[in-house]
């Protein structure tokens, strides 16, 4: 297969992609950044409670940062 049957395979694969594809709806996007902000937060919130602890540790004198 050369190069140019595979250009013209790439190009039939995105525009069958694109006549399948829809908008997501209002409560598909809503959902969405539920689940993201959940994420970020929750990450958030371990990485915090990570520097906590090694902040007390520190003040202890247990590690040295």
């Amino acid at each position: 297969m050369g190069m140019k049957e595979k250009i013209i395979s790439f190009v039939n694969q995105c525009i069958r992609v694109l006549k399948i594809m829809k908008k997501p709806s209002l409560e598909e996007i809503k959902l969405t950044i539920k689940i993201t902000l959940l994420g970020m937060t929750l990450i958030g919130a371990i990485g915090y409670l990570i520097f906590a602890i090694f902040v007390l540790l520190s003040n202890y004198g247990i590690i040295r940062m």
